[in-house]
């Protein structure tokens, strides 16, 4: 269990930003290539307003608890970690205060990978996604669970969900390719 509050979110005085790992090319965001489901959602706060990348907007629930986020991707997807966006200020009892994520193939499958308590969280929260052996996730499907708000509010907010998958850089060795052993490839196989 991991316990997030405003002192332990920054590292060395620099916010945390889902954008500024993105840039960095060490991480891609493939939240786009999932279909995206509610537990439930007030009209007009649904989906669309969870992935807009505008921290003005959110989803908001609409029911009993736990409300549920459910990602499902086409294909076995690889997911080094969850970035939540969350302000206490602004959303006050409708701010999550523990959240569970969840991966597996399906519904009927799922694992709880990590919970978190969160203590008045304002700015993005970083949640890895690790197996057993401390690598990254391979999973079809997550599931983000809240299981209670601030001052045991009853519906809830989340501005903004970021889900990413690690880069792989392969380099192409030339031995993999295979030897150069025809004159026309041993012509070229060195520079001048």
């Amino acid at each position: 269990m991991i316990s997030l509050n405003n002192s332990m979110r920054g590292v060395s005085g620099v916010e945390p930003d889902p954008a500024r790992e993105e840039r960095s090319g060490r991480v891609r965001e493939v939240g786009s290539q999932a279909v995206w489901s509610l537990s439930s959602c007030k009209p007009g706060f649904g989906v669309e307003q969870l992935r807009d990348d505008c921290l003005d907007t959110y989803w908001q629930s609409d029911g009993p608890q736990p409300h549920l986020v459910n990602i499902q991707f086409r294909r076995k997807t690889t997911i080094q970690d969850v970035w939540i966006y969350a302000d206490y200020k602004a959303d006050e009892s409708y701010t999550p205060s523990r959240i569970s994520i969840r991966c597996g193939t399906h519904f009927n499958d799922l694992q709880e990978i990590e919970v978190v308590d969160l203590h008045e969280p304002t700015g993005w929260l970083l949640m890895p996604l690790k197996d057993i052996h401390d690598r990254p996730i391979r999973t079809y499907m997550v599931q983000i669970a809240v299981l209670s708000n601030h001052q045991n509010g009853r519906d809830t907010h989340m501005r903004q969900i970021k889900i990413h998958s690690p880069v792989e850089d392969k380099a192409v060795a030339v031995e993999t390719v295979g030897a150069f052993t025809s004159p026309a490839f041993k012509r070229y196989s060195c520079i001048r």
